[in-house]
């Protein structure tokens, strides 16, 4: 079993929190290179299923190490924890917005970021915010991992065991649940927008890959041409990246879509994880595990600093949720000029690099032996 750490993860972890911070800045430049330009997914799928490789390859050693009660007990104090993020994160983001949209008389950015409820019935939103059924824009992504990690300790010791058992049982679920409607309630008689019962299915991949990665692998001898299900996987990443940028361009766009795939591509959702989605996320993880069997290049200057927001995902995907509406404020004061989107988006990136820097600054000094001083 290896332990060596996989500085491929920490990469595409912060690289899609940079994508995360990008896409919802509005009409933000660099948001035009990001994942969802140029395939069905984006950077919330990476996300996911990095979460759950994280948290499988932590816990799972937890709990072969520490037995399984005191593993619950760290999962259980970690999901408290995001919960409390999670709480003092809305209470932030209300009060940016709230000072943005005092600033910017062109736009209303508290109906932009659905924060129309809690002006309209405070009492009511501060209950579903306890429940988890008031999530803003940019807020959706840290609920779904509060209650994917909440129900790891259901599957975890069964997940380590007969892994494809449970991916099984997860394909499942995710299949049945929008035929039976199920998801969780929001406001408004509404549901949650990234539905955690379909969801699941990725966190459940990706903590069925932190198994595989671990366990001795076989090198497939053959060049990649020649591999079958990299070709496939390859061809299906080309087609939908050809189809996703032809949406700028509508007839073009018809053009190439004959109305039967027409009519079995479309809808995709995003709230039900639509299995075009899902695929197209699972054949783009595989290419670039493929395409970077290595870890060598990930030593280079600028993927170590994406790799070191990787490792403190929680704290920067926090501050990118902050920094996005007071970018989108600036934009809107100066009309959205290109050159100020272009100077926010980069701000941005480089304020959750530097935080990154000072958390991993931070976390070795608190690890330095203590000096006794004469």
């Amino acid at each position: 079993m290896t332990t060596e750490r996989d500085h491929r993860i920490d990469f595409f972890r912060g690289l899609a929190l940079i994508f995360i911070f990008w896409d919802h800045v509005p009409q933000n430049p660099l948001g035009q290179i990001t994942l969802r330009n140029f395939g069905f997914s984006d950077a919330a799928e990476v996300f996911v299923f990095l979460a759950g490789y994280a948290a499988v390859l932590v816990y799972g050693k937890a709990l072969a190490r520490d037995g399984y009660l005191r593993t619950c007990v760290k999962i259980l104090r970690r999901v408290w924890v995001l919960y409390v993020v999670h709480i003092f994160l809305l209470a932030m983001l209300m009060g940016i917005v709230f000072f943005a949209n005092s600033h910017v008389e062109t736009r209303d950015l508290v109906e932009e970021m659905g924060m129309h409820h809690f002006i309209t019935n405070p009492q009511q939103a501060l209950t579903d915010e306890l429940l988890l059924r008031f999530k803003p824009n940019l807020m959706d992504p840290l609920p779904l991992y509060i209650v994917l990690l909440a129900g790891l300790p259901l599957v975890l010791p069964m997940l380590v065991r007969k892994t494809w058992a449970v991916v099984a049982v997860s394909l499942s679920v995710y299949l049945l649940a929008p035929s039976f409607g199920w998801n969780l309630a929001a406001i408004k008689d509404g549901v949650w927008y990234f539905n955690p019962i379909t969801w699941q299915l990725l966190f459940v991949l990706g903590g069925a890959a932190a198994i595989h990665w671990q366990r001795p692998r076989v090198t497939e001898a053959r060049p990649l041409l020649r591999q079958p299900l990299f070709v496939c996987a390859a061809i299906y990443v080309v087609a939908a990246g050809v189809i996703t940028v032809s949406w700028r361009w509508p007839g073009i766009h018809d053009a190439l879509m004959p109305t039967l795939l027409n009519n079995l591509l479309y809808p995709i959702s995003k709230t039900d994880l639509s299995p075009v989605r899902l695929l197209h996320f699972l054949a783009l993880a595989y290419v670039t595990a493929k395409l970077l069997p290595n870890t060598d290049w990930t030593q280079n200057w600028m993927a170590r600093q994406c790799s070191r927001m990787g490792r403190f995902s929680l704290e920067v995907f926090c501050l990118g949720v902050l920094l996005a509406p007071l970018a989108d404020m600036v934009n809107a004061l100066t009309d959205d000029a290109f050159a100020m989107q272009l100077f926010t988006a980069l701000v941005g990136a480089g304020l959750m690099g530097l935080l990154a820097v000072w958390l991993e600054f931070n976390k070795r000094l608190n690890r330095s032996p203590h000096i006794a001083v004469a």
